[in-house]
C-alpha cells in the first residue's frame, strides 16, 4: 500500500484532525487530483479525488469526527467554523512535506447529513504546457497560431466548464509573453499568476464585473487583453470594441463547438458585420484520459462504432497530417489497467485535449453575412481545413493515444 495512503488512514484511526486534512491533500497531489471532495453519508463520511476528470473513492472515517475535520479546513481557509447553515467559499495556501507550494479554493455546502467539503488543488509549481502538450497538432495549430500572431482580434475558446480552455489561454499568453506588449487579464479568479502579466480579479459583489474591468483595461495602453469569460451581450460589445481599436482580446465562452460560438454571439445581439470584421478564430475543446503507456492493449471496434469513424474520416481535410496505413488498418486500443501499478487499474494516465478551430475566412464571412444555417457554416469551415472534435478524436485513437470510447464521451458523431 502506497505509505501517503497508510499515512491517511493512520490519522483517522488515531484522531489526528491536522494531520488527517495534510495528509489528504498531500496523497491527493501524488495521484495528480484537481478536487478533493469529503462527502457526509448516513453512516460514514467519504473522501472522493478527481482524477483525470473522474471521481475516485480513496477512504472513509467515521461521521463523528467530521465536524472537527470541516473546522479544521474553515480555519485554514478563513471561513466561519460557526455557520453551517448556508454555503461558503474561501481559498488557504498550503505548503506540503516536500515543500510545493498549493492555493486550495475552499467550498462547504450544507447536506442532510453535514456539511460536503470541496478543495479544488491550483498547484502554483505546475508548469503550463505547451500547446504540443496540451495536443493541439496539424490545421488546428496551425490555424490557432496564425490568429495569435495577428495585431488585433477576437480570439475565442469554448466548451464546457473544466474543458482546459483557462489552460490553453495561459499556453497562448506564456507565447506572446514578451517584454515590448503590456498583457492586461481580467479573470475570475487568478487561477495561476504569471511575471510579466497584469492580472485582476472581478468582485461581482462590487459591480467590478468583466465588461467593468475589460473598459478599464483599455485605459490601461495595453496591447493584448484576456478577458475570463464573455457571459453578456455588454462584455461582448467591450471586447468587439477593443479589438476595432487595435487590440488582441482572448477570452472564453459556453457553447457546444465552434461553429454554435458564432450562433451564441448572433443571438446575444451582436451585429454580423461587427461579428465578421472582429473574430480571428473560434477553437472548440473537450479533455479525454490519456491510455497508460504500460497497459493499454489493442481493441477490436463493434461495427456501429466502426461506421461512425468511417463517415468522420471520410470528411476529413486533406491538408490535415495523418498516417494513411493507419487510416486502412483502423486499429484501436483500449485501456488494460487492472495490476498496471502506473496507473492503479484504472488504465487511463493523464488528459489530452481534443480541438477544432474554426478559422475566419472570406467565404464564412459571406454565410454569416447572409445568415447562412449552422450546418452550411460547419461545411464551409470543414471544406477549407477545419478538423472536428471527432476527428480530432479519432485521428489521437488511431495514434493510440486514447481510446475511441473517451472519444465519443465528449464528441459528438456527425451523422448523430
Amino acid at each position: 500500500m502506497n505509505a501517503k495512503l497508510q499515512a491517511l488512514q493512520d490519522a483517522i484511526v488515531g484522531g489526528n484532525i491536522p494531520q488527517l486534512v495534510m495528509n489528504a491533500v498531500s496523497y491527493a497531489i501524488d495521484l495528480r487530483s484537481s478536487d478533493i471532495h469529503i462527502e457526509p453519508q448516513q453512516n460514514t463520511v467519504q473522501i472522493r479525488y478527481r482524477v483525470d476528470g473522474s471521481l475516485l473513492r480513496v477512504v472513509e472515517y467515521p461521521p463523528n469526527i467530521h465536524p472537527a475535520v470541516v473546522s479544521r479546513i474553515k480555519i485554514m481557509s478563513n471561513l466561519k467554523i460557526d455557520e453551517q447553515r448556508i454555503p461558503q467559499d474561501g481559498r488557504a495556501q498550503v505548503t506540503t512535506q516536500e515543500g510545493r507550494e498549493l492555493d486550495l479554493r475552499v467550498s462547504s455546502l450544507p447536506t442532510v447529513n453535514g456539511e460536503k467539503m470541496v478543495m479544488r488543488i491550483q498547484d502554483k509549481s505546475h508548469e503550463i504546457p505547451t500547446f504540443d502538450k496540451l495536443g493541439i497538432t496539424g490545421n488546428s495549430l496551425k490555424y490557432f497560431t496564425a490568429a495569435l500572431n495577428l495585431p488585433n482580434g477576437v480570439l475565442l475558446t469554448t466548451g464546457p466548464t473544466g474543458s482546459g480552455k483557462t489552460t490553453t489561454l495561459y499556453a497562448a499568453l506564456q507565447i506572446l509573453n514578451k517584454p515590448d506588449v503590456n498583457i492586461m487579464t481580467i479573470e475570475d479568479p487568478v487561477e495561476i499568476q504569471l511575471d510579466g502579466l497584469n492580472q485582476s480579479q472581478v468582485h461581482p459583489d462590487i459591480d467590478y464585473n468583466f465588461a467593468f474591468g475589460l473598459r478599464t483595461a483599455l485605459r490601461q495602453d495595453p496591447d493584448i487583453i484576456m478577458v475570463g469569460e464573455i457571459r453578456d451581450r455588454e462584455t461582448v460589445d467591450v471586447a468587439i470594441e477593443a479589438s476595432l481599436t487595435g487590440h488582441l482580446v482572448l477570452s472564453t465562452i459556453h457553447t457546444n463547438s465552434a461553429v454554435e460560438t458564432i450562433t451564441r454571439i448572433l443571438n446575444m445581439g451582436v451585429p454580423a458585420f461587427l461579428m465578421t470584421a472582429t473574430i480571428n478564430a473560434i477553437m472548440a475543446q473537450r479533455l479525454v484520459r490519456r491510455l497508460c503507456e504500460k497497459c493499454k492493449k489493442p481493441m477490436s471496434t463493434d461495427e456501429q462504432t466502426l461506421e461512425l469513424v468511417k463517415t468522420a474520416l471520410s470528411h476529413l481535410h486533406p491538408d490535415e497530417p495523418h498516417d494513411p496505413a493507419k487510416l486502412t488498418a483502423l486499429q484501436f486500443f483500449g485501456p488494460g489497467g487492472v495490476d498496471c501499478d502506473q496507473c492503479n487499474g484504472v488504465g487511463y494516465f493523464g488528459r489530452v485535449g481534443l480541438f477544432e478551430v474554426l478559422k475566419m475566412n472570406n467565404s464564412i464571412r459571406e454565410l454569416i453575412l447572409k445568415n447562412a444555417s449552422s450546418m452550411e457554416i460547419q461545411l464551409a469551415s470543414m471544406k477549407t481545413g477545419m478538423v472536428t472534435l471527432e476527428q480530432a478524436g479519432v485521428l489521437k485513437a488511431l495514434e493510440g493515444i486514447t481510446s475511441l470510447e473517451e472519444v465519443y464521451s465528449v464528441a459528438r458523431p456527425e451523422n448523430a
